[in-house]
């Protein structure tokens, strides 16, 4: 479903989805990486010729650097999404920027930095947004989010969230993520097979 167009004006330096004339669409992953999903995705989008950007948590890039290596390393574009998972609307702007500080520079540990970054539950304050774009990181939402992870959704609910509401430009919120790999898995290939006409692309970096 898309994200409310008052939300969008509200905040309208966040990308939302991107102004594209191709029939181009933007998977994204949250949370990962993590053994017991990532590489299933990794392996699902190489089968279908597909491209996405991760954005990854920190601690999970400190615990899985084989992993995150192998995301870049197929290609794909990655992007910041806190050391800690954190929610900004209950968290300091001090500790909260520190915490995106911690995981850029776990990033830099095995990559160039990246300007692409999305807030974990898509919320921070219109402090920390301030700061984080005058530091050049590009906030990037979504016009179609999965729910993938909420366990009263079906497989097949998810899906149709995607199915009815994706088009040109469209940035599409998957997570791999153990609470969300059930319904991510389904939505996920039966959205790579019903927009096969597409491309799907990795944000650029």
């Amino acid at each position: 479903m898309r994200s409310s167009t008052f939300l969008q004006h509200l905040f309208p330096h966040r990308v939302w989805s991107i102004s594209t004339e191709k029939k181009e669409m933007f998977l994204t992953f949250d949370d990962g990486p993590i053994p017991e999903v990532t590489p299933w995705v990794l392996d699902t989008l190489k089968t279908h010729k597909a491209k996405a950007t991760f954005f990854c948590i920190g601690d999970n890039i400190k615990k899985h650097p084989e992993l995150f290596q192998q995301i870049i390393d197929e290609g794909h574009s990655i992007g910041n999404h806190t050391f800690n998972h954190l929610n900004g609307w209950k968290t300091s702007s001090k500790t909260y920027l520190e915490n995106v500080e911690a995981c850029k520079q776990e990033i830099e540990l095995h990559t160039t930095s990246t300007h692409l970054f999305r807030p974990p539950y898509g919320k921070c304050t219109s402090t920390q947004a301030k700061a984080l774009e005058r530091d050049s990181q590009q906030i990037i939402m979504w016009d179609i989010l999965s729910k993938d992870y909420k366990p009263s959704l079906s497989k097949e609910a998810c899906f149709h969230r995607i199915e009815r509401s994706a088009s040109k430009g469209s940035i599409i919120v998957f997570h791999d993520s153990l609470k969300a790999e059930k319904n991510m898995k389904y939505a996920l290939v039966k959205t790579l097979e019903t927009f096969n006409e597409f491309t799907f692309s990795a944000l650029k970096q």
